[in-house]
């Protein structure tokens, strides 16, 4: 199975120390032998190769900050050209996430599924603004398009609702969909303020410099409009839905939440109301007894309300390298069964 990968950053080098590390398993498992045959970064140069690229070697030059295009193979075009000219199974789009224009990915994704190539992404911009339109066109071509890393990292949300949850009814899907926010309230509750609970996050790498994505709400609507297109068939956009951040809770309010028996959790949350599908993130009271309220620090986790099983609740990282790494992998596994 031939490899593209777009993004050879945090994640496309976490899925490639995963492709080598799992490289036995891979084969006598699931009977994938994996090559990569094109690597496109902005930043660390390009490589195109149809015999197999040295992924030890692209790692070692990436990690010690020199360019990947030293080695044999070097490609000059950018990553539209490498789509067209790289003969690949299945491309990994890991670029950087643009969830106002979902640019340059989506047309990353647009082109490789138009050549006949399977699609996995990590990035939320072109799931959350065109899933529709990527999703038709993938299943006109005979090819999947995948995007288990968009909404809890590694942690097999989406997988578990498409493939071990098919014969139940959802009918709401509602978590904890952003670690910084959720590292944030954590530590307010401690008695942190809250900008010194934004600042530690910065320097735990969980925020960025400017952390607006985060704390504004924004990371988390992506991914529950990823869920409400995705999951309940509708055909929205962030836009549409109502979204509130955390920058407004006071360590006075959360003290009086858990004097009270709940705890502030920013939700992200899409529920079925009639005909309606609807959807939101904004911070909310959880009862201390709810599962999502013992959710604390950098984690994620998300409950699933079903009429079968009842409530069902999945916990576990939504960032790192190896964990959005893994996403990519579960999606590559997948695809090759469908080769």
């Amino acid at each position: 199975m031939k490899l593209l990968l777009l993004g050879f950053g945090t994640v496309g080098q976490g899925l490639a120390e995963l492709l080598i590390n799992k490289e036995t398993e891979l084969r006598k498992g699931y009977g994938l032998d994996i090559q990569v045959v094109g690597i496109s970064d902005m930043l660390k140069g390009s490589l195109h190769n149809p015999k197999g690229i040295d992924l030890r070697a692209a790692l070692d030059l990436a990690k010690a900050g020199k360019m990947i295009s030293e080695l044999p193979g070097a490609f000059d075009g950018d990553a539209l050209a490498m789509i067209e000219q790289c003969e690949a199974d299945m491309m990994v789009e890991a670029t950087y996430t643009d969830i106002k224009t979902g640019e340059p990915a989506t047309s990353h994704i647009r082109t490789a599924l138009e050549k006949g190539m399977h699609v996995t992404t990590t990035n939320k911009g072109p799931t959350a603004l065109y899933f529709q339109e990527l999703n038709d066109l993938a299943r006109s071509q005979g090819v999947e398009f995948l995007y288990e890393g968009t909404v809890m990292s590694g942690s097999p949300m989406l997988n578990l609702a498409r493939e071990t949850l098919a014969a139940c009814t959802i009918s709401e899907v509602k978590g904890i969909l952003n670690g910084t926010t959720n590292y944030i309230l954590t530590r307010m509750e401690e008695g942190m303020g809250y900008e010194d609970a934004l600042k530690r996050a910065q320097e735990l790498g969980y925020a960025e410099a400017v952390p607006d994505a985060d704390v504004l709400g924004w990371d988390a609507l992506a991914k529950v409009t990823i869920i409400a297109n995705a999951m309940f068939g509708v055909k929205a956009k962030p836009d549409d839905f109502p979204c509130q951040g955390i920058t407004e809770i006071t360590a006075e309010a959360i003290a009086d939440a858990k004097a009270r028996g709940k705890r502030y959790k920013l939700i992200g949350k899409v529920w079925r109301e009639g005909n309606l599908v609807k959807a939101s993130v904004a911070p909310e009271e959880v009862d201390l007894s709810h599962p999502l309220a013992g959710v604390m620090g950098g984690t994620n986790a998300i409950t699933f309300t079903t009429d079968i099983l009842g409530d069902v609740t999945i916990v576990g990282p939504g960032a790192g390298r190896a964990e959005t790494g893994y996403s990519a992998l579960m999606d590559i596994i997948h695809a090759g069964g469908k080769r």
